[in-house]
């Protein structure tokens, strides 16, 4: 939303993006401009207010449908300490899908309660890890992993809860990296197959594993729900045959994320909370009719609670002109800081941080730093004139971007700072050519 009175931008915005007096892009009522000469750029720029109203929205549907719930933020998307214990204040759980994602949620102080564990191939390492930090829940993926973790708490003399999580054979409509709930996936015990089920009765026969229920995801950046309602379909199908089987209850029923996103002015996603809304309704509809107690409805938005919260800043460079052909224009970021468009073919919209309502007027091709063809990071984008040393903006580069950012090339990765009602904060520095040797050994005088 706009804030009261302010200034209508032509271009897209979100959470508390403003055009400011100066004329320039404002989020959280910080300068844009005045955020890059302090920190540098590329740098990541947070709407903390956004992320606490996307998680308040969530809350607020399942209370209207007064529905046992637990929201987990998908910390994939990004983690980070900050990260972790702003979702702590919030009131929400997270879910972790690596031993470094759970180093990092405990030194931030994180409730290991709230944390529950995913993964197609934890290692004992990270399962050990998981079992002494007391992580409340364990997503277990393979058959191979219910052996192993039965035998590592033995060995600890402790138990745990766990969900299964189960590939419905759902394929969601979105980037073949991304679809995870159809039947040909490394994720997850086969529906159609038989093996949730034959998973389910293994499990059933050991003490140490304690069943709340079910997980699936079916993939991300999803713009309807009726892959949900599949998906839900499927599910309260399979607790059906397993309460005829053995009486079994589940507490809990996890249908994951992928709610999508705006990206560009083509993407027309719904809120967030409207998908989680309708997927409640039809979850309690397809479990009163198979008389099935209701179990409590767990989601894990990631993209859909960071996403569009972050804009990364870029400072503008050289440029090529090719009659006839394209005009590339440069940055001091690309793949290593976004790899999603060379990944996914991810498009994005760009614009000047300091004359963000300016008319357009040339079309031009922007791309990054890194000695790769591939390294482009939007095509086609309309903006006004522009120079060597303006600052550019790209917004939705919330989730997946410093998260997947790497140092090829030898560049170090960019800082992230969040901002709210005023203030901003460093809560990742900006790596320095020191931080990018500081593992590397000299080489040994005998090679």
């Amino acid at each position: 939303m706009l804030k009261k009175g302010a200034k209508k931008m032509s271009y897209y915005h979100y959470g508390t993006m403003v055009t400011n007096a100066a004329g320039h892009l404002a989020i959280g009522g910080v300068d844009t401009l005045d955020l890059a000469k302090e920190y540098g750029t590329p740098l990541f720029v947070y709407d903390t207010a956004l992320i606490k109203q996307r998680i308040q929205a969530f809350k607020e549907v399942f209370e209207a449908a007064h529905v046992a719930y637990k929201i987990t933020y998908a910390s994939k998307a990004f983690a980070a300490v900050a990260m972790y214990q702003l979702i702590a204040k919030a009131g929400i759980g997270c879910d972790i899908v690596s031993g470094g994602e759970l180093y990092t949620a405990q030194q931030a102080g994180f409730p290991m309660a709230e944390v529950t564990f995913h993964g197609n191939n934890k290692t004992a390492a990270e399962i050990e890890q998981a079992i002494a930090a007391g992580v409340g829940t364990i997503v277990v993926d393979n058959f191979s992993e219910i052996e192993l973790l039965d035998d590592l708490l033995a060995k600890a003399n402790k138990t745990a809860a766990i969900l299964l999580r189960i590939s419905p054979g759902i394929s969601a409509h979105t980037h073949e990296y991304i679809m995870t709930g159809q039947e040909d996936s490394k994720f997850g015990f086969d529906l159609k197959s038989g093996q949730a089920t034959q998973a389910f009765l293994e499990v059933e026969k050991r003490d140490r594993l304690h069943l709340l229920g079910i997980h699936c995801h079916i993939g991300s950046q999803i713009f309807e729900t009726n892959g949900f309602e599949m998906a839900a379909e499927a599910l309260v199908q399979l607790l059906a045959q397993w309460h005829q089987k053995t009486g079994f209850d589940a507490q809990v029923m996890n249908l994951g994320g992928g709610f999508g996103v705006r990206y560009t002015a083509d993407d027309q996603p719904l809120a967030p909370q409207d998908y989680v809304k309708d997927i409640v309704a039809d979850v309690q509809g397809k479990m009163a009719e198979q008389g099935l107690k209701m179990p409590a409805i767990w989601i894990e938005p990631g993209r859909s609670m960071v996403a569009e919260a972050g804009t990364t800043l870029y400072t503008i460079g050289t440029r090529k002109d090719l009659p006839g052909i394209r005009n590339y224009l440069a940055v001091d970021g690309g793949m290593g800081d976004n790899i999603r468009p060379a990944l996914y073919q991810a498009k994005y919209d760009t614009f000047l941080a300091g004359q963000p309502e300016a008319e357009p007027t040339q079309k031009v091709t922007v791309v990054g730093k890194y000695c790769e063809s591939g390294d482009i990071l939007a095509y086609d984008q309309q903006l006004p004139a522009t120079q060597p040393g303006d600052i550019l903006a790209m917004p939705t580069t919330g989730a997946y971007g410093y998260a997947m950012a790497s140092n090829y090339n030898r560049n170090p990765r960019p800082a992230v700072v969040f901002v709210e009602n005023g203030h901003a904060a460093l809560v990742v520095k900006r790596e320095s050519y020191a931080n990018l040797v500081q593992l590397d050994q000299t080489l040994p005088e005998n090679f």
